[in-house]
């Protein structure tokens, strides 16, 4: 887990933003933390370190912060990167999972061919909100034939209930945050 002073860096590096992208919201802006290479590293090491300790073989980046995330992650932890994308976005043969939205639906794509049976995969993301993506990724993953050893995010979005939600789809899996607010 990430020690009191990593975790003190990421909180003091994570702007916050009133009334964005609308009235009411609280918008936790992560592209201060991204723009200090002191904490982004601090940030891809902790995270590169949840790799090691899964005995992760894959590490999967969730559309399109998570990919910010997870690729230096997967560099450093000297693995392999997949990203996980918005339906029509990827070429050739894709795996597809349809998830719903509070209003109406979503749909998520990997190709094929990188996961397969044997992939011990991370699923990586900048924030856990409601965990529909989330869930849907984990489904993926385990259709492409790959097992999933661990999911880590930056920022856990506590009041939401993500966690609650993606508990059933996370199948005893661990779910790491490294803040939660």
């Amino acid at each position: 887990m990430t020690d009191d002073s990593t975790r003190e860096l990421l909180v003091s590096r994570i702007r916050d933003v009133p009334d964005y992208p609308k009235p009411g919201v609280m918008f936790k802006d992560i592209t201060p933390l991204l723009a200090d290479p002191k904490a982004f590293s601090a940030l891809t090491d902790a995270l590169a370190g949840l790799c090691a300790r899964y005995g992760a073989t894959k590490v999967v980046g969730l559309e399109a912060r998570g990919f910010i995330l997870a690729a230096p992650v997967a560099v450093r932890a000297g693995l392999g990167f997949i990203p996980v994308r918005k339906a029509g976005k990827l070429p050739g043969a894709t795996l597809s999972q349809t998830y719903e939205l509070e209003y109406g639906s979503a749909e998520i794509e990997v190709h094929a061919e990188d996961l397969t049976e044997g992939d011990r995969v991370i699923v990586i993301d900048d924030v856990l909100a409601t965990g529909g993506t989330a869930a849907a990724s984990l489904e993926l993953v385990r259709r492409a034939g790959a097992e999933v050893v661990g999911v880590a995010v930056l920022m856990e979005l506590g009041f939401l209930k993500g966690r609650d939600r993606l508990e059933p789809a996370l199948r005893g899996v661990p779910l790491e945050a490294l803040i939660t607010v």
